[in-house]
């Protein structure tokens, strides 16, 4: 068998071009889409496998069928160019509130073509469905000990959505969870002392761990408790020392499980979204909160940012009350925002 790649402006005139090449012989492995670089145009290439003889007999045909698939293939990117002013007249919006224009164009290149593709409201309604189920949201569970550790950049709020956390799961579950706070951020002046603060307010046992012994000593402490939340110092990606700091912590205590959740601002634009996730992403990350969700209309970003990214969704806050700003993460929330911005 031969393997032989095809290379049109969509699937159908793809496969219609095998078809018209090699008949019904032909057996279709896979279909991706590519950019073509010579015309700065997305296409398709399909890959089909064949018998060799039938591959072979191509050339003899290929004479009298060339000005049949010339005209096609004029024909096809006539069509085509018809199609992409549709695409930029019904897409543009969603491009323009942020969206990314890679993931757009991966979820609307197989409706090339159909009724859908052609309908302004239709097309919307379907990417809004697709948005919906690419969203993922991490569920909360306290089956077993939970221990959590929160990481993200300096200034997005990651001390007071852990004092949330600890108010939602001391005090607002059906089930009061025992709670304790441990503070690894030894960087920032004040920073040790706002969480206890809150921990005094909130009646719950407050650690300080300023050295990788240290915590060891405080996890066997708190094996009683249903949930830890430990919280840790800010840091850009040019902060090496505290990087390593935390690597050193995480890889430390191998022998108990600790969630990393990273906080990022709904207000980040992509790229700055891109790069936080980028620097903790060593870090294995297990789910996402999105902090001053209260401070934007504009979700586009950080919407597209969580779709091309492989993390779940666990909280939203909402607001700087604690406890009553903070949310579990829910997908139809943040639709309803972005929608209420696509309106506007």
């Amino acid at each position: 068998m031969i393997e032989v790649k095809m290379i049109s402006s969509t699937p159908e005139s793809a496969y219609e071009l095998a078809m018209s090449r090699y008949g019904d012989s032909f057996k279709l492995i896979s279909a991706k889409q590519i950019f073509d670089t010579a015309s700065g145009d997305l296409k398709c290439e399909i890959t089909i496998s064949l018998p060799k003889d039938k591959f072979l007999q191509f050339p003899k045909k290929q004479k009298e069928n060339h000005e049949l698939q010339s005209e096609l293939e004029a024909l096809k990117r006539e069509l085509a160019s018809i199609k992409d002013v549709r695409k930029n007249r019904v897409i543009s919006l969603l491009e323009q509130k942020g969206i990314s224009k890679e993931w757009l164009d991966e979820i609307t290149a197989p409706l090339i073509g159909s009724t859908l593709y052609e309908d302004d409201k239709q097309l919307v309604s379907y990417i809004l469905q697709e948005i919906d189920e690419s969203l993922e949201i991490k569920k909360e569970d306290f089956k077993e000990q939970k221990i959590m550790m929160f990481v993200g950049p300096t200034g997005v709020g990651k001390t007071t959505t852990v004092a949330k956390l600890a108010a939602r799961y001391a005090y607002m579950l059906e089930k009061r969870l025992r709670v304790a706070l441990i503070n690894l951020d030894s960087f920032k002046v004040g920073a040790i002392e706002q969480l206890s603060h809150f921990a005094n307010i909130m009646k719950l046992e407050h650690f300080a761990a300023k050295g990788v012994d240290e915590l060891q000593g405080i996890l066997v402490q708190v094996k009683k408790y249903d949930v830890v939340l430990i919280d840790t110092a800010g840091m850009s990606p040019f902060d090496t020392e505290k990087l390593i700091k935390t690597v050193e912590y995480l890889s430390s205590n191998s022998n108990v499980k600790i969630e990393v959740t990273l906080v990022i601002p709904a207000t980040a634009k992509f790229k700055d979204a891109k790069d936080i996730y980028q620097t903790f992403s060593f870090l294995d990350i297990d789910s996402l909160i999105l902090s001053k969700m209260d401070e934007t209309k504009h979700l586009g970003d950080i919407l597209s940012f969580v779709l091309l990214q492989p993390i779940a969704l666990s909280y939203f806050s909402i607001g700087q009350e604690v406890p009553d700003d903070l949310m579990v993460a829910n997908k139809e929330y943040i639709l309803q925002k972005f929608i209420g911005d696509l309106d506007a």
